[in-house]
């Protein structure tokens, strides 16, 4: 499916988590380990475009987003080395069968002050689609551009109240999701392992029809930071990573999120509460 990290914390330049750890984000997007889908094994290679978003000066993040291969990509060498930031999210993409290769598909997605990236799919979306984005607000669902369900879960997250109360706006979304699903005998599940943020706090899901979710994990402690190549003293107390995969071997340093999980992620704490799908 995909890669994605997300960080907050005092300000950092971006390439010393995208780009120096010994399994940073880049070398996931050729030699991704856990990226396990079901009926097709393992998924090592997310060369289908990529993103940065990050929020600096402005209340409105920046996006930079390409089609091209993240680790052919020199454009994004460059920004990352000279772009400090205090809450950032990255992602690399593995595109869906079905779901063409465009800007426009590749993550985060961005509205107004929100930014939201995804490693999954919902199943069988083209049998859904018609009916999800029917019930995404008239006034946001010109801002849907691309073809990819996850757009559609964010304008969907917005539609239900995201600005409002994130965690119930997502068991909104979850909800119309399982009941269309079901309206249509969809036997494919919905893999929901997303991660999206106000430039405040970052919150994050992990969620699937099967209970077979992809993989989250977030930062224990600073030595999961200070470890990944030697030398990264510079970066502050006070910050966390959450990522789709490890930046090292999987040490003990990455917690797991568990299935059916909310994650929130503010002011140096991490807090994880249960999560179930709300009727709509």
């Amino acid at each position: 499916m995909c890669r994605w990290l997300a960080y907050t914390g005092p300000t950092i330049f971006m390439d010393d988590l995208l780009i120096k750890p010994k399994h940073s984000l880049i070398d996931q997007s050729l030699h991704a380990k856990l990226n396990y889908v079901p009926g097709v094994g393992k998924w090592t290679t997310n060369g289908d475009g990529f993103g940065l978003g990050w929020y600096g000066e402005r209340t409105f993040p920046g996006l930079y987003r390409s089609i091209r291969p993240a680790w052919n990509d020199e454009n994004l060498r460059n920004l990352a080395a000279q772009i400090r930031s205090g809450l950032f999210f990255a992602h690399v993409r593995a595109a869906t069968p079905g779901t063409e290769v465009q800007r426009t598909n590749s993550h985060p997605f961005r509205y107004k002050n929100w930014l939201f990236q995804h490693n999954g799919d919902v199943g069988d979306f083209w049998l859904l689609r018609r009916d999800m984005q029917c019930a995404v607000a008239p006034e946001l669902f010109p801002h849907i551009r691309g073809t990819t369900s996850s757009e559609t879960l964010f304008y969907l997250a917005l539609t239900y109240g995201l600005e409002r109360n994130p965690l119930t706006a997502m068991q909104r979304v979850v909800g119309l999701v399982e009941r269309l699903r079901a309206r249509h005998h969809v036997a494919m599940p919905a893999f929901l392992t997303l991660a999206f943020t106000n430039g405040r706090t970052i919150y994050a899901l992990r969620y699937s029809s099967h209970y077979e979710s992809k993989t989250l994990f977030y930062s224990r402690n600073l030595r999961a930071i200070h470890e990944l190549n030697g030398d990264y003293e510079a970066i502050p107390e006070g910050a966390h990573i959450l990522v789709s995969e490890p930046l090292d071997d999987l040490s003990e340093d990455w917690q797991p999120v568990s299935e059916s999980q909310f994650i929130i992620m503010e002011d140096g704490t991490v807090e994880s509460i249960p999560f179930e799908p709300a009727e709509v």
